[in-house]
Parts: structure tokens; C-alpha cells; sequence
């Protein structure tokens, strides 16, 4: 396992842009005080597209803003840098587990930021909580948050379930089938993976009950690459819509698969990866009505500053999904090290309970979960822009059906 330990900066950053951030801290930031955060997070194996793409840009621009402005504010004025401990886990879920427990007992960080995915996230919280550490889970999705706050209260949910999102396409179909846009048959895949089966298990009920027939239910083992026989069955279902609950690998698969097969339904909804800005490319610059997973309020003025300094430091524009809900729980930490200072216990406490200024607007977490989410969104042009919960200020109209693949 790989420790990298970085004052001032993650792994990504070069060495003129610490000496940089390092010049221009502020003089109050006291020289050999730092504060000490940690990770570990998938920048290699099967996890690495999703994690480089959502995670680890994010902390790299987290703490690049933090200590130019002269490192963490506490409650005396006083600031302080951050230093970075950094592990790969690998994508392995045993690696990470590992990582945890080093840097709780072994390099004694301040605090830990989280992997990216749902399986690793579930997989440490345990460890969190047995060493005291505020969770923020942000890339976890499941329907089991609420039972999961309760039982590890210093634990936060950020993605909402697959219920959330599973009625909210159901609800984007359903208008679109009344509207006589398509019919009331849908293929659907998902991965075998704790994420797909949170999402299926919920999709099934929220598509029957809005008079959807599954013409198609399938599942594929996580590490498929070969999407040919899936997308053939789907396209001779007889649905003009097709879902796939996947993960980066999977998405960007049955996209180029479904070009090949010149498969072409009305809606083409994929999970995570569909909102990442590389998906353009994947996509050979076909991304144009495709659906999927999140969005964002592409009117939003701070959302739109957002994707430009996440551009300016990191070298690429952030996804549409959770990377703005990423650094938002980063605001949120740095603005409750501010309020009640570096114990945890009462960070923990101020992130339960308090309102926060951030990107996304105003945020208050109920009981322990973010619940103003987006929950569908679609390419249009060259922003994913969300399209649920439809009556939300900054929702967009749908465009159905799909332009064809050329």
C-alpha cells in the first residue's frame, strides 16, 4: 500500500502549484501547524474512472482553496494548513478497510475523508464509528441511510437511495408515455453490485405502479465488458425505453455498444459515469438527449463558478452529479471546524444540526441525510442538466425522444 504525505497538497498537485499555495498563504497560517486529513481512495483498479473523475479532484481542489486562503479557520482566528496522508486502495474493499484503521491508529489523522462508491463506504462505516470519525459518505447510495444514520450517528448521507431516483424516472417516463412519446415498455439492466441492486429492487414497484411493463430485467456480474448480447436482447424487447443501473465501466459500455447495434430507443438512461464531462467523448460527441443519474442547475451562478475553478486547478470540468455534492460536504466540514474547532464530536454534532452555506445553495442535513438532490438529468447541448424533481426551481423540460445515433 502506497502512503503519500503532502503538506498543503493531494497527489495530483504539481510542485509549483504547492510552492504556490504555500507563498500565498496568508502569514496567521502559524508555520509547522497543520491539521492532518486522510483518505484512501481508488486511483487504481476498477474504481479508479469514478473516483478520478468525482472524488479525488475534489479534495485536490478543496485543499488547494483552503490553503491559499491561509488553511482552516478556527474558532479564534487563528488558521491552520492542511497536510494530506493519502493511500490507494486499490478498488479493493480489504484495502481500504486497512487504509481506515492506519490512519485512525498508525498516522493519527484529524479527520478521514471518504472513498468513492457505495460497496466502500458501507464497508467502512463501521470503522469510522468505532474510531470517532465524522462519515461523510457522500458517493453512497442506498434506501438504508435513515437505519444507517441511526446506527452510526456520526455518519452522513449525501446521495439520498435508489428509491429517490428510481421513482423519479419512473415519474420522467410517465409523463413522457401519457404525452404519447413512448410506450409503456422498458428494458432494464443493472450491475450486480450493492448500488445496482438498490436501484432495481426500488425500480421495479415505482415502474408497475406508473403501468410500466419490464420487457427486459437483467442483471451482469461488476467487471462485464462485453455488452453485445445485453443491448441485442434489449433492443428486440420491443421498449422504447432502456435503463442501466451501472457503474463508469458499464455505462460507457452499453453506449458504445448500443452506437454498434444501432440500438436507438426513445430514452437511453444510464447511471454513474453518464454525467461525467468524458462522457461526450465516449459518446463520440453524440451525448444529446441521453438520461441519467443527478444533474445539475446549469442557471446557477455558483454552480457555474464552481465547474470554472474546478476546471481552472484540476485541468477537467467536474461531473453533473456528485462531484458539486462532494465539495459542498467539504464546505460543510471546514465551515464546522470554524464554528466548534478540530474535536470531532462536536463537528459531528454541528454538520447534524447546522445550516451551511455552500455551492448548492443553503444546506441543512435531516437527520443525518441531504435530501435537496437532483435525481434525474439529461445531456443537452453540452450541459447535463437535471429534469427531476421537475417542479424544483432550475429543472429543465425533458427532450423525448433521443435524436438516433449517427
Amino acid at each position: 500500500m502506497l502512503k503519500l504525505t503532502r503538506r498543503a497538497a493531494v497527489g495530483g498537485l504539481s510542485a509549483l502549484a504547492l510552492a504556490i499555495a504555500l507563498a500565498t498563504a496568508p502569514a496567521n497560517a502559524q508555520d509547522g501547524e497543520t491539521v492532518k486529513i486522510g483518505y484512501a481512495v481508488s486511483k487504481s483498479g476498477g474504481n479508479a474512472t469514478g473516483a478520478g473523475i468525482t472524488t479525488i479532484p475534489n479534495y485536490i481542489l478543496w485543499v488547494e482553496d483552503v490553503n491559499a486562503a491561509g488553511g482552516l479557520e478556527l474558532p479564534d482566528g487563528s488558521r491552520k494548513l492542511i497536510e494530506v496522508v493519502e493511500y490507494d486502495d486499490r478498488s479493493q474493499t480489504e484495502e481500504a478497510v486497512r487504509a481506515i484503521q492506519r490512519l485512525a491508529t498508525k498516522d493519527k489523522v484529524d479527520f478521514i475523508l471518504p472513498p468513492w462508491g457505495t460497496g466502500f463506504n458501507l464497508a467502512i462505516a463501521p470503522l469510522m464509528d468505532k474510531f470517532d470519525y465524522p462519515h461523510l459518505a457522500v458517493t453512497a447510495v442506498t434506501d438504508h441511510a435513515p437505519e444507517f444514520a441511526d446506527r452510526w450517528n456520526k455518519s452522513f448521507w449525501f446521495l439520498g437511495g435508489g428509491l429517490d431516483y428510481a421513482t423519479a424516472l419512473a415519474d420522467v417516463l410517465a409523463a413522457a408515455n401519457k404525452a404519447g412519446s413512448i410506450n409503456n415498455k422498458v428494458a432494464m439492466i443493472s450491475v450486480a453490485d450493492g448500488f445496482g441492486i438498490d436501484l432495481v429492487k426500488a425500480a421495479r414497484p415505482a415502474l408497475k405502479a406508473q403501468g410500466f411493463e419490464l420487457a427486459y430485467d437483467a442483471t451482469y456480474p461488476l467487471g462485464t465488458s462485453d455488452f453485445a448480447a445485453i443491448v441485442n436482447d434489449a433492443k428486440n424487447s420491443g421498449a422504447d425505453s432502456f435503463v442501466a443501473f451501472s457503474y463508469p465501466p458499464g455505462t460507457f459500455g452499453v453506449t458504445k455498444q448500443a452506437q454498434v447495434a444501432g440500438f436507438n430507443p426513445k430514452v437511453f438512461y444510464t447511471g454513474v459515469g453518464g454525467a461525467f464531462p468524458v462522457y461526450k467523448k465516449i459518446s463520440g460527441g453524440q451525448q444529446e438527449g441521453v438520461m441519467g443519474i443527478g444533474g445539475v442547475q446549469s442557471d446557477s451562478a455558483a454552480i457555474q463558478a464552481y465547474f470554472d475553478r474546478h476546471t481552472e486547478v484540476v485541468g477537467n470540468p467536474p461531473d453533473s452529479w456528485a462531484s458539486a455534492v462532494t465539495y459542498t460536504s467539504l464546505q460543510m466540514l471546514q465551515e464546522a471546524i470554524k464554528r466548534v474547532g478540530l474535536d470531532r464530536e462536536a463537528v459531528a454534532a454541528e454538520l447534524a444540526t447546522g445550516s451551511f452555506e455552500t455551492i448548492m445553495g443553503t444546506v441543512e442535513l435531516e437527520n443525518n441525510q441531504l435530501r435537496t438532490l437532483w435525481w434525474a438529468g439529461q445531456w443537452q447541448g453540452d450541459t447535463f442538466a437535471a429534469i427531476a424533481p421537475a417542479d424544483d426551481t432550475g429543472a429543465v423540460l425533458p427532450v423525448i425522444p433521443k435524436p438516433d445515433w449517427q
